[in-house]
């Protein structure tokens, strides 16, 4: 098929054009900046603030990736709607055969955190102009350069003892990065994952004291976790933002998450795209491995 990846340059979409075109497609890996892309797939230009741009960006294509999000930003909410009601326009106009979105994990009867909403609020919005959307709800993804990562490590790395807030009990079911990227291959043509939503998840289901007490193991580190219930989601992003690169908006929203529990509730997504997720110490030590090479050839 002839792909369009949205987001070919992030975290996900980075390892998402080659998995593509390894799979036999054709990429089209849509940038603000194609004269600077140095990824996989062919470059085109394309912002989701220029419904003319995406229009441009999508003709010929056949289906779509939607990996955008504006997390660093304090209107994401706001950003990301018009982004994917743009985006929809667009693709609807293309005859899109499918649209791909990587969402996330929550339950819908609980009350869900602003940007856990906004998630929610995108998979609508995609599929508002009649173009068949295929929703993949992920937790953490672990990977080299993901955000909710990349906090996680920093934290291991630079506090031997950590004061908490009560969201490091909380449950989550993290997963591999490579492990989305198939997935995400694995629904592009599947005729039984169109126009529906698919919970994502690792094989284990996992406090996130857990998580940061099994990268600190894996690191030989020492770690003291103390929980404080009045330590408020305010007051914890700015602590994140002085211990670790994460800025202070992005923090917030990950924190705001973090009170929801996020875990796989229909394992359906195994029965259409069957392989075993790699296990948490795994997807850790994949994504420290990554980190090491990338600093040996910077």
């Amino acid at each position: 098929m002839r792909v369009l990846v949205a987001g070919a340059s992030g975290f996900v979409g980075s390892r998402l054009c080659p998995a593509l075109e390894a799979a036999g497609h054709e990429v089209l890996a849509m940038t603000r900046h194609p004269a600077k892309y140095r990824g996989a797939g062919k470059a085109v230009r394309g912002d989701v603030a220029d419904v003319g741009s995406l229009r441009d960006a999508l003709k010929g294509a056949e289906a779509a990736y939607y990996l955008v999000h504006s997390l660093d930003s304090a209107d994401f909410k706001r950003r990301d709607a018009d982004a994917a009601r743009a985006f929809a326009r667009a693709a609807a106009g293309a005859d899109l055969r499918r649209i791909v979105y990587l969402g996330g994990l929550g339950d819908d009867d609980d009350s869900l955190s602003e940007h856990l909403a906004s998630r929610r609020e995108v998979e609508r919005l995609l599929g508002e102009t009649g173009v068949p959307v295929t929703v993949l709800r992920a937790g953490i993804v672990i990977g080299h350069g993901g955000t909710s990562w990349e906090l996680t490590r920093q934290l291991v790395e630079h506090l031997p003892a950590m004061v908490t807030p009560r969201w490091v009990g909380t449950r989550t079911q993290p997963i591999a990065v490579a492990d989305v990227v198939r997935y995400l291959v694995g629904v592009l043509d599947h005729p039984d994952a169109a126009g529906r939503t698919f919970d994502i998840g690792g094989p284990e289901v996992l406090a996130y004291r857990d998580m940061l007490q099994r990268v600190a193991a894996i690191q030989g580190r020492p770690l003291v976790i103390l929980p404080v219930p009045l330590l408020s989601p305010r007051l914890s992003s700015y602590w994140l933002s002085l211990v670790t690169d994460i800025d202070v908006t992005t923090g917030r929203a990950l924190i705001d998450s973090m009170t929801n529990e996020v875990v796989v509730r229909d394992d359906a997504i195994r029965r259409i795209v069957e392989f075993e997720p790699m296990g948490y110490d795994e997807a850790v030590l994949q994504a420290l491995g990554e980190r090491a090479k990338s600093r040996r050839t910077a």
